[in-house]
């Protein structure tokens, strides 16, 4: 739908029976529209309500916005779809957050801000209005992971009272359908280096008088899998990086022989061999990362980034092969060594600390090589043009 350009603000409420409440939030999102003299709409998305919700909504006046596909994510899509407003405020229609105090938000945005988020930690949280782990676990939990993942300065990711250029989040092209839409929405704005801003709004209990549509463990791993599977670095990178490190410093430690801690107690093949895991298990989770990074930015799942298109334009199937051909030759001459060690003592027994040395090395850099190779085929077939 074209957006009207007389029209400044949509106000949308996604909406699953919430008959009870969505009197009240109506009246105040229009009692706020009519204070401020601002040119807008209330927009109710309804998700599927089997109660008197859409006989409420289009009695009071709300333009109705049927959405079948069902979900959060997917009601606030099709309403910010149909909303005609310039910018767009959203909220929920259970009277948890105030539909009139949206000021602080719509000053933002006609300051050109492009995404405005509500702080429900700074404005102040009601008693009874958040549950316990919620409030202290998960929402704070989540909202650290994406500042830390994505350099955004939010401290409550997941406030449903926000705003924004209808514009900027329709070009973000936002697909997820549940409570990861919230997640999604900022991420993405982040990506694409939209001004975003936090203001504090205030939460008070819901007036729901059924259970709440949010399910805490399901849709707080959902956003949590959206945070990581849109980080390759923080999923596969860093950790592998940190892998590589490890083993290769204890590998260091151990090579020229046992180490000795404290009587009785000592480092030696035993632990070399966990060090060799962790080097392979490492390599493999950075490769991965280079392969998820490639995949994601060729098919627009993350935006370009100008480092990793370059990176990505020079690594070529030749590089990872030779690469993985010399590793794979370091394990083969380190076979060789350890057999010319046994046929020296006429294939008879062997010095064991030595020995095993030789053959974790000759194992870790054969089954890194080979490994090197595979993902060297793989790039090679995620670089092939399907134009």
């Amino acid at each position: 739908m074209t957006p009207d350009s007389t029209l400044e603000l949509s106000i949308i409420m996604p909406c699953l029976n919430e008959a009870r409440t969505l009197p009240l939030c109506l009246k105040k999102a229009r009692d706020f529209l009519e204070k401020h003299n601002v040119k807008g709409e209330i927009v109710v998305a309804d998700n599927g309500s089997t109660d008197d919700s859409i006989k409420i909504a289009q009695g009071l006046g709300a333009r109705l916005v049927p959405v079948a596909r069902r979900g959060y994510g997917a009601a606030l899509a099709g309403g910010i779809a149909a909303a005609q407003g310039r910018y767009v405020i959203m909220g929920d229609a259970d009277d948890s957050y105030d539909f009139s105090a949206l000021l602080p938000i719509l000053q933002k945005l006609r300051e050109r801000i492009d995404l405005v988020v509500g702080n429900r930690f700074k404005g102040g949280v009601a008693k009874g209005a958040m549950p316990f782990m919620n409030r202290y676990v998960g929402n704070p939990v989540l909202s650290f992971i994406g500042r830390l993942f994505f350099k955004i300065p939010l401290g409550d990711f997941h406030c449903g009272l926000r705003g924004f250029s209808r514009r900027a989040i329709v070009d973000l092209d936002l697909k997820t359908t549940g409570m990861e839409y919230a997640s999604e929405m900022i991420v993405h704005a982040a990506l694409h280096h939209l001004r975003i801003e936090e203001v504090p709004v205030t939460l008070s209990p819901d007036g729901r008088e059924r259970k709440p549509h949010l399910r805490p463990w399901r849709d707080g791993w959902r956003h949590l899998r959206f945070l990581l599977l849109y980080s390759p670095r923080w999923l596969y990178l860093y950790p592998g990086l940190g892998m590589i490190g490890f083993g290769l410093f204890v590998a260091l430690l151990l090579l020229p022989g046992p180490i000795v801690i404290a009587d009785g107690v000592g480092l030696d093949v035993h632990t070399l061999l966990v060090a060799s895991i962790s080097i392979l298990v490492g390599l493999q989770s950075i490769t991965f990362g280079v392969l998820a990074r490639a995949y994601a930015q060729r098919n627009g799942i993350l935006p370009a980034s100008l480092h990793y298109k370059k990176l990505l334009s020079e690594i070529r199937l030749e590089h990872f092969l030779v690469l993985g051909a010399g590793v794979f030759l370091v394990g083969v001459i380190c076979v060789m060594i350890a057999v010319q060690r046994w046929t020296a003592v006429d294939f008879g027994p062997l010095t064991y600390g030595i020995v095993m040395r030789l053959l974790i090395v000759a194992a870790t850099c054969i089954v890194a090589g080979f490994q090197l190779g595979c993902a060297a085929f793989l790039l090679g077939v995620m670089q092939i043009s399907h134009k």
